[in-house]
């Protein structure tokens, strides 16, 4: 396989910046976005294998729990937990020389560690693909045309030429978040590229078969309950080609909820003929808001319509957002919306 013809290489300036700080031994912690997915947690425990490899003393530190369909990937029993282990995590970012932040772009997504990673006076290297990046960083590998985190951690590793230091357990990491944020490579966002760094993968040990298995076919009572109870609360506005789906927190211990059990329930929408926006709102009483997510197909912008009403973002296909009203006055604000932004996209409305 031509490996050179797979991977798109970083900025020429910043892999020489990469490289001079790699050359002296550092204390590095990794940090995913709050409620980190299967793309924030593969991308992170690859890196952090990686560098680990190199002789460097690297860990994971996350904002706060992920969900348990993904407790298999190696190295996910090291992640520290900023909510629940604190004190043990505030002394590894305190202690910390070096900083990596992967799969978001403006620390606001670190939730409860914001405060704590603005103080800090060591280099930060920021590897993500959404839009509209924040300048906390020394380097800024941002490219919001890669399909996901994991492949730019790839593109990371071979730019520093440590093609040969992927293990089967980073392929592993890597292939987990390639096919979570590509939809099992359905996206838009998936490029012959991916595929041709996933077979790589697939080649260095990653057991794709496994992988999905683990992801999607290993269900808890609870996720499958929730997964009917969201489905029969779906409403479809034939007329604005879009279906929303609310699950509220009444419901969600209804049914014993456990993080993870909402994944990819928003996608749902857009199994549906005629249907190019999803939506799913799910009512957080613990923080007071409504959490959001967005999904679409073909041109409407979801990364857009969060950013405009519902202080979110993300990709054009794929973006959340939240709403501090109640969920009959998010709803509500929601439909007036999208009356407004929908009616000149859709036809014959």
């Amino acid at each position: 396989m031509l490996l050179n013809c797979i991977f798109a290489p970083m900025n020429f300036e910043d892999i020489k910046t990469v490289q001079k700080l790699l050359s002296q031994p550092q204390k590095i912690v990794i940090v995913p976005h709050k409620n980190p997915d299967g793309d924030a947690i593969g991308s992170t425990l690859g890196l952090c294998h990686f560098l680990n490899s190199l002789g460097q003393s690297a860990a994971v530190v996350a904002p706060n729990d992920f969900p348990k369909f993904l407790k298999w990937i190696p190295g996910s029993e090291g992640v520290i937990n900023f909510e629940k282990q604190n004190i043990q995590a505030k002394e590894k970012l305190n202690e910390a020389s070096l900083i990596f932040t992967l799969d978001f772009n403006h620390l606001g997504r670190a939730g409860q560690m914001e405060p704590l990673l603005k103080t800090l006076d060591v280099p930060f290297i920021m590897i993500d693909h959404h839009q509209s990046p924040e300048d906390y960083a020394a380097v800024m590998y941002s490219d919001v045309t890669m399909s996901s985190t994991c492949e730019m951690v790839y593109n990371f590793i071979m730019s520093l030429d440590g093609g040969q230091a992927i293990t089967a357990d980073i392929a592993n990491c890597l292939y987990t978040g390639i096919m979570t944020d590509t939809g099992s490579f359905k996206y838009a966002s998936t490029t012959a590229k991916t595929h041709q760094i996933v077979a790589d993968l697939i080649e260095k040990g990653a057991d794709n078969t496994k992988i999905h298995t683990q992801v999607f076919d290993t269900n808890a009572p609870s996720r499958l309950h929730i997964l009917g109870c969201a489905l029969k609360n779906m409403v479809i506005l034939d007329a604005y080609a879009t279906a929303y789906i609310t699950l509220s927190q009444e419901e969600l211990n209804q049914y014993d909820y456990k993080k993870g059990d909402t994944e990819g329930i928003v996608n749902y929408g857009l199994t549906l003929e005629g249907i190019n926006f999803a939506v799913i709102f799910i009512e957080n009483k613990e923080e007071g808001i409504i959490k959001i997510s967005f999904r679409s197909s073909g041109d409407f912008s979801v990364n857009e319509f969060a950013r405009t009403y519902f202080e979110g973002g993300g990709h054009k296909n794929a973006a959340g957002g939240k709403s501090d009203f109640s969920m009959e006055e998010t709803i509500t604000r929601f439909l007036d919306y999208v009356k407004a932004t929908r009616k000149p996209l859709v036809k014959n409305v």
